[in-house]
């Protein structure tokens, strides 16, 4: 897995922690191409804004002094859930294609749990029907398999929901995001 070098601020906290008696300013994040949660400390002065997008790689970094290390889930703020949200849903917009990508080449897991049902409201039905329409021809976008597959709830936003899901909770099976 290659290091991050830049890092979306999802929250900031100019006295950190109130709980935790350390008064030294600190940023939420997460890398935006592995999308690792990370706490940042800001150069001294420097204030961050949310959904500001921060150098984090090797060498000279002009508002990130250094990282924390990794965020843990059980500490992301409401403030940081709800840009997270906003994170992940751009991100699946510009990399759709990547996510249709999903779709067409998905597999079983084991005999009796296949990838496609970890999403959000895509159970046994919606599967088969999508492993079907998938045979004859590749999805080319999340359109096309809403008007080729009856009644299947937004693919987009299951996607979407499953990322979230992963990034903030504890899951067996990551489709999206590698530990």
């Amino acid at each position: 897995m290659s290091k991050e070098e830049y890092a979306i601020i999802l929250e900031y906290l100019p006295n950190g922690y109130p709980l935790e008696k350390k008064m030294m300013p600190l940023a939420q994040a997460i890398g935006s191409t592995n999308l690792t949660l990370l706490e940042l400390v800001p150069r001294r002065g420097i204030s961050l804004n949310l959904g500001e997008k921060v150098y984090i790689g090797e060498g000279k970094r002009d508002k990130i002094y250094y990282i924390l290390g990794r965020l843990r889930r059980e500490k992301l703020t409401e403030t940081a859930k709800e840009q997270l949200k906003e994170f992940i849903n751009s991100l699946v917009k510009e990399n759709s294609k990547r996510f249709i990508d999903f779709f067409n080449k998905a597999e079983a897991i084991n005999k009796r749990v296949h990838q496609i049902e970890l999403l959000p409201g895509i159970g046994k039905k919606h599967m088969q029907e999508i492993l079907k329409q998938r045979k004859e021809k590749e999805f080319e976008s999340f359109e096309e398999m809403k008007k080729r597959i009856q009644n299947l709830p937004d693919p987009e936003k299951a996607v979407e929901k499953r990322i979230f899901i992963e990034l903030t909770t504890m899951e067996r099976y990551n489709l999206f995001h590698q530990m």
